[in-house]
């Protein structure tokens, strides 16, 4: 596409086919129109607003800004719905830019316009605010300020996924930047709104309600709750596992991170999701990419320095590699010195005998760990071989270590 300026007449060429912009509303829309009938706008065939920053200026410079505002309070809606996506390409390419959009009125009647019932027109509109809210903290507030919430919540529930998908955009775009945002949109009903959406559809229309959640959690330990509450976790779980697509499964493995790093409550909730293996195991496959891997590392590091919930810890004691094991037997050194009946299962589960077979580097700190692990017992239990016998009970089992041992600890215990 070339692209030509001169004065106030913006042109641009497609296919041979010369259409002017739309710099008022006797404008010629036909052609844009077709594009927009194609499903989401394409991008590359709308006017000159597309393209690089320089050439968003070189619009915003001949005036058109207002004239596009003008044009959304039309009542021609193909016309409604160009202008929208003009503005929202002109907001996405920097703050001053997007900051010349909400000087010319436009947040306003974009906001009047969420709940329109044409949805090719709500996705521009939808987008348009989310342009402009990602860039600074006081951008966002003043789309919030255009009274979108509750209104907006209604838009995760259409029936147009890319509607859907670009109010989950915008809510994200407005959590990510303080916790009040965040908290206001918990307030509003957001967090379980878009946690409802994401179970709703698949593919990349989650991926924004996906990390709208862990953004909301990253803020702050209430914050993070509230995801917990809302049955955030089990969502995110559901998208990790099932979701083909390297990149959302990443997604949700960052959002998890963030939910289980604050406290081991936090931890554990996530911990009891049967989320720690799956992450595991997507960091361990080879065919897993390479964004995926760091992300799911780093979200088992987050759950695991707070996780104290050993009955979900003690299976990655037979597969996490040595720079994962080390966190969980770390967990573990901190608990089981403060916790008899932990003691007592670690034993009887074959998680001591586990700890023993780690072979680990003289002075490091996984040695360390397990040293801290092995003073918790007595010599006997730690450097004996430990023999299970089966009583004719099925209900009952010995361990036996020695006689004094027996007497001291009562290892005569239920079989669990």
């Amino acid at each position: 596409m070339v692209h030509e300026t001169r004065r106030a007449d913006l042109k641009c060429r497609c296919q041979g086919t010369e259409v002017h912009t739309l710099l008022s509303p006797s404008c010629c829309i036909c052609q844009g129109e077709k594009w927009l009938a194609q499903g989401s706008v394409t991008h590359t065939h709308l006017i000159t607003f597309i393209g690089p920053t320089e050439l968003s200026q070189a619009v915003v410079d001949a005036g058109a800004i207002p004239l596009l505002v003008l044009c959304i309070q039309e009542p021609e809606i193909a016309l409604r719905r160009i202008a929208a996506s003009a503005l929202s390409d002109v907001s996405k390419h920097s703050p001053e830019l997007a900051q010349t959009v909400v000087d010319a009125g436009a947040i306003a009647h974009l906001a009047q316009m969420i709940l329109n019932p044409d949805a090719k027109l709500k996705r521009q509109v939808l987008s348009a605010l989310s342009q402009i809210a990602k860039h600074s903290v006081d951008l966002a507030e003043m789309v919030v300020e255009a009274e979108i919430f509750p209104v907006v919540l209604t838009c995760l529930k259409d029936s147009d996924e890319y509607v859907k998908k670009n109010a989950a955009t915008l809510i994200r775009e407005i959590a990510r930047h303080t916790p009040e945002l965040s908290q206001l949109i918990v307030n509003a009903g957001g967090v379980a709104a878009v946690i409802d959406c994401v179970g709703s559809c698949k593919g990349n229309v989650r991926l924004p309600g996906i990390m709208m959640l862990g953004y909301v959690a990253a803020h702050s330990e209430n914050l993070a709750m509230a995801v917990i509450i809302s049955k955030g976790v089990p969502q995110l779980a559901v998208c990790l596992s099932e979701e083909p697509e390297d990149h959302i499964k990443a997604a949700a493995a960052w959002s998890l991170g963030q939910i289980g790093r604050h406290t081991p409550e936090h931890a554990r909730a996530v911990a009891v999701a049967n989320v720690l293996p799956v992450l595991l195991s997507l960091y361990m496959a080879s065919e897993s990419s390479e964004d995926l891997q760091v992300k799911t590392k780093k979200a088992l590091k987050n759950i695991l320095q707070k996780c104290t919930h050993l009955p979900a810890l003690e299976p990655l004691l037979h597969d996490a590699p040595p720079n994962i094991l080390k966190h969980v037997v770390g967990q573990f050194s901190k608990v089981l010195p403060h916790d008899s009946k932990a003691r007592r299962l670690f034993v009887t589960s074959g998680g001591l005998k586990k700890v023993q077979e780690i072979k680990a580097e003289a002075g490091s700190l996984l040695q360390e760990y397990i040293n801290t692990i092995n003073n918790c017992y007595p010599e006997e239990i730690v450097s004996d071989t430990v023999t299970v016998v089966q009583e004719p009970s099925p209900s009952v089992v010995i361990i036996v270590v020695s006689d004094s041992e027996i007497l001291e600890s009562g290892l005569l215990l239920p079989l669990l």
